[in-house]
């Protein structure tokens, strides 16, 4: 897996949340591939409003009648990597918008499930 601080590239891919790729969410498929690719991370978000080039809004609004919302799947990793995983977005998205942003990454790493001696003076926890 990919450890990433500093300069990268995100891209972001909007698509309806039906789309498919041979019977699977293309979401789905776009983030597996991500991770089979040993990209650095990769997030689905689903929106509860918007429009794309067919004008039509879609919408979560209860009494509303679209229930094909729009989703957004969020890559980040280098700008080589990134590039070199377009070609698969190319065979993948028939509809919908991909847009490439520089970005600046700060990365955080969880705590220790257990603290480490040097976190509690020498002595072990309980």
């Amino acid at each position: 897996m990919t450890r990433l601080t500093g300069r990268a590239l995100r891209v972001t891919v909007f698509v309806g949340e039906h789309d498919t790729w041979h019977h699977r969410p293309l979401y789905s498929e776009i983030v597996h591939r991500a991770h089979a690719a040993d990209l650095a991370g990769a997030s689905v978000f689903r929106g509860i409003e918007g429009f794309g080039a067919s004008s039509v809004i879609h919408t979560s609004r209860l009494l509303s009648l679209s229930e094909d919302l729009p989703v957004a799947i969020v890559i980040v990793d280098t700008e080589e990597r990134v590039r070199a995983f377009l070609p698969q977005l190319d065979e993948l998205v028939a509809e919908g918008l991909v847009t490439l942003d520089e970005c600046e990454v700060i990365r955080y790493v969880g705590r220790h499930a257990t603290p480490r001696p040097s976190d509690t003076g020498g002595k072990k926890s309980p």
